[in-house]
């Protein structure tokens, strides 16, 4: 079965490693990738030789991962991920073996992997290893762990988030016994790393099917980052209507959770899955916006993108139109499109003009505030001749 047309960088590696009387194979996401028809971003290969004796055949190795059994092979720029056979031991931390020892037999190393469709191997001549029905998963659309599912997720609670991920990046289902014990795992998830959870949660949001982030919280998945019934959760399907950037669909996630009651608050939320401090900020601004209401002036609208910015007045009516089916982002792209002045950089004069006048320190900052204010409700007075005409009357800001 010739579904393999790896790089030529790859096939040098198994082809070396199959003359040194070794066995080679492709695994993993590369070779699911494959079957599905797209191109792997990362070809994984998986070997009988022991670390060492990769370490001797290859010219350039790096030893990073020996503990594991993995060597990172050097092809002139390329480089590969090459791992020993191995089966590992009880997972203490619910994340990674507390040991792993090496073995000779392929299918004994496909059994320690998630899912059926992970746990493929193929070698250069496209000879294929499918021990637990993974291609016929990849078929059906099914993600099915490999063996009993809830050792898999006792041993690396990350899995039941990977689950989801792959539902969602594929459109795949998840099996009923996978579902099932992810439901009675759930609880391992307080076990993960703040930033592993945010990682996969960031995949699954810049998807088309955020719906399945519902189904996560419904199991109690994020607990530990909810304040209100899970039960509660709106179809979140609802986030898809919104840009797939991350720096909009984390704030509008948040939003849309504090709006049902899921969160307490937006800032608390975001910084304990450890968020960068601008996507907090950012959340935190659209949130201010959505409890003071969304303005029904032109002008409102665009003195809260002075005092906001744009980025949080977005994510406050893609969370507004999100939650009440509406399209109001339409009159924020129209005062972005219009090129009208909401912001001081837009103004006709600078700081610089008003410091020629004598304006200094606060008085300096009140004036420039009061030009803005000014342009935003009479645009056509914009001009560098009407503002400097303006602050000249009056150093004391009578107007």
């Amino acid at each position: 079965m010739d579904i393999v047309s790896p790089p030529k960088y790859i096939k040098n590696i198994l082809v070396t490693l199959e003359s040194h009387d070794f066995e080679a194979y492709l695994v993993g996401g590369c070779v699911r990738d494959i079957l599905l028809g797209s191109c792997p971003q990362d070809w994984d290969i998986c070997t009988n030789a022991l670390p060492e004796q990769i370490m001797d055949i290859f010219p350039e190795t790096h030893p990073t991962g020996l503990k594991h059994g993995t060597v990172t092979v050097m092809q002139g720029r390329h480089s590969a991920e090459v791992t020993t056979y191995r089966t590992e031991s009880a997972y203490s931390d619910h994340r990674r073996p507390d040991t792993v020892q090496f073995v000779t037999d392929l299918t004994a190393d496909l059994a320690r992997r998630d899912f059926t469709m992970n746990a493929i191997a193929a070698s250069a001549r496209g000879l294929v290893v499918d021990p637990f029905g993974g291609i016929e998963d990849i078929g059906s659309k099914i993600i099915r762990c490999v063996g009993e599912p809830e050792k898999r997720f006792q041993e690396d609670a990350l899995r039941m988030f990977r689950a989801y991920r792959f539902s969602a990046r594929l459109g795949f289902s998840i099996e009923a016994e996978t579902n099932k014990a992810i439901a009675a795992c759930s609880s391992l998830a307080s076990a993960l790393a703040p930033e592993r959870v945010q990682d996969e949660l960031q995949k699954i949001l810049r998807t088309d099917r955020t719906r399945v982030i519902g189904h996560m919280i419904r199991l109690g998945l994020l607990n530990d980052y909810l304040d209100g019934d899970p039960d509660n959760c709106p179809d979140l399907r609802i986030l898809s209507t919104v840009p797939r950037k991350a720096s909009i669909r984390w704030p509008v996630f948040a939003l849309v959770l504090r709006q049902c009651g899921l969160i307490r608050n937006v800032s608390v939320f975001l910084t304990c899955l450890r968020l960068d401090r601008v996507t907090v900020r950012t959340a935190s601004a659209a949130d201010e916006i959505c409890t003071r209401g969304l303005p029904d002036q032109r002008t409102e609208l665009m003195q809260i993108m002075s005092i906001y910015g744009v980025d949080a007045v977005k994510c406050a009516y893609y969370a507004y139109d999100a939650l009440y089916g509406t399209r109001r982002e339409k009159e924020v792209v129209a005062v972005l499109k219009s090129g009208a002045c909401f912001s001081l950089d837009k103004l006709a004069i600078s700081g610089g003009d008003l410091l020629a006048l004598g304006y200094k320190g606060p008085e300096l900052g009140r004036m420039l505030q009061f030009l803005l204010d000014y342009v935003i409700h009479y645009p056509q007075n914009n001009t560098r001749e009407i503002l400097l005409n303006i602050a000249a009357k009056d150093s004391e800001n009578e107007y």
